[in-house]
């Protein structure tokens, strides 16, 4: 077995026995503990009862974090004439038609998140087999697929977080910087969590949220008490 390095082993040491804590003092927790070379994300996990393979059960939904991720959006934009300038206007990365296609297919995603106006879906849907499995389909029920691409643009690089449920009913995402002041972090995590909370489909019998797990980049994760997480 591989020896772990001290910071490692710290940092295992100060979470060993501390599980179900407040949103409070996880927080607290990680960033006192989040000492990498970088900024590392605060990441939270969220494990639900629910079998998203049945459509009555699936978990989607798009939330605005009030204090923002920390992370530079790539936006990608599938859209023509004036509807492509207004994009480029907005701060898009990247706006083309079947050149963006063409470039996808050919295996380069320079990019974080995927809009498209409504007439770009036949080519849009050619990637489906490549762009569905990374969470990157645009989708009109995430805001991604509009009329309104300079909106959407905003949006997205704005702090805007869309969040999908796995196979195994898990939902996750970046919710923030370890350098964030706690109060943001903690104002972030539950604005998401309420988020996926709304989001409870109608197929979903009994217990919708199981778990709750906030860790960041490099660092060990640690569950948190469920009841004090949702906001009632």
């Amino acid at each position: 077995m591989a020896k772990l390095g001290k910071r490692t082993t710290a940092a295992r040491e100060a979470f060993a026995g501390k599980e179900n804590l407040t949103v409070e003092e996880a927080v607290s927790l990680i960033k006192a503990n989040a000492n990498a070379k970088f900024d590392e994300t605060i990441e939270i996990a969220m494990a639900l009862g629910v079998d998203p393979r049945h459509a009555d059960q699936m978990v989607r939904g798009v939330i605005g974090l009030p204090n923002g991720t920390g992370k530079t959006v790539r936006v990608a934009v599938f859209a023509r004439g004036p509807k492509a300038e207004e994009a480029q206007a907005a701060g898009a990365d990247i706006v083309g038609a079947e050149d963006l296609m063409e470039t996808i297919q050919g295996g380069t995603i320079d990019f974080d998140r995927c809009i498209a106006t409504p007439d770009m879906m036949p080519i849009v849907g050619r990637l489906g087999k490549v762009l569905g499995p990374r969470n990157l389909m645009p989708n009109p029920k995430v805001g991604t697929v509009t009329m309104d691409v300079a909106q959407a643009v905003k949006d997205s690089k704005g702090g805007q977080v869309q969040f999908k449920a796995e196979k195994a009913g898990v939902v996750h995402a970046g919710v923030g910087k370890a350098s964030f002041d706690e109060a943001k972090l903690v104002e972030n995590i539950r604005a998401f969590i309420g988020a996926v909370a709304a989001a409870k489909p109608s197929g979903s019998k009994g217990t919708y949220m199981k778990k709750i797990a906030l860790s960041s980049t490099m660092g060990p994760g640690v569950t948190v008490d469920v009841n004090n997480a949702v906001e009632v």
